[in-house]
């Protein structure tokens, strides 16, 4: 398998000639809509993680693609053909393996709804929870970690990578960061990365081999 890296919160993954997409936001601007889409997969419904002009793109170049997500994810895009998921699903499409965590978004203020979300993992290897912090409850190789956020602060992060102690870790969920402040955020939780047992590493923009 293999996993690209886009801007934000935006990856790929392919495996035998498929490719799934998790969360193409407005704020993925490198994105290169890849042919052979099974699937794309949104953890909620935030325009970092949902832009409408970004699926239309994947969906007219990928027609039969489905779009999976919590219930407030399909029923912004019932012109698609969509799937509905909750924490504790999971199933089989398109050749991937997908096993969903959690359903609510983390707390931003307490009077600002939770909003759901889902985590995903796929193939039992690449884990994402969107904008939470939810355990996945299997071992996982690759984390793909939100390091930035107004729902967050860094201790979390760390935390977070250190209770999943996947084998290779990659920080995501940043635009919101300068290019120091990415700088900053990556030797503060990196520091901790030996403490977590795992590798630490920016792959913005790059694809990495999925073991």
């Amino acid at each position: 398998m293999k996993l690209t890296n886009y801007e934000h919160a935006c990856f790929t993954v392919e495996k035998d000639g498929k490719v799934i997409v998790v969360d193409p936001g407005v704020f993925t601007t490198d994105f290169v809509v890849p042919e052979n889409v099974v699937a794309i997969i949104i953890t909620h419904d935030h325009g970092d993680h949902l832009d409408d002009d970004l699926i239309a793109e994947i969906v007219d170049k990928n027609h039969g693609v489905v779009i999976i997500g919590p219930e407030q994810v399909t029923s912004k895009l019932k012109k698609y053909e969509t799937r509905t998921v909750h924490g504790g699903d999971g199933f089989a499409i398109g050749g991937f393996d997908l096993d969903f965590y959690g359903d609510d978004h983390a707390k931003i203020h307490k009077d600002i709804p939770k909003g759901q979300n889902v985590g995903v993992l796929i193939e039992d290897r690449v884990y994402f929870p969107g904008d939470s912090f939810t355990m996945p409850e299997k071992s996982v190789d690759i984390l793909a970690l939100p390091v930035a956020g107004p729902w967050m602060k860094v201790e979390e992060a760390i935390e977070f990578m250190k209770a999943v102690g996947a084998r290779f870790t990659f920080p995501t969920h940043d635009a919101i960061l300068s290019a120091a402040g990415k700088q900053v955020t990556d030797n503060m939780v990196g520091g901790f990365a030996e403490a977590a047992g795992t590798e630490y590493r920016r792959i913005d923009g790059e694809t990495i081999e999925v073991e």
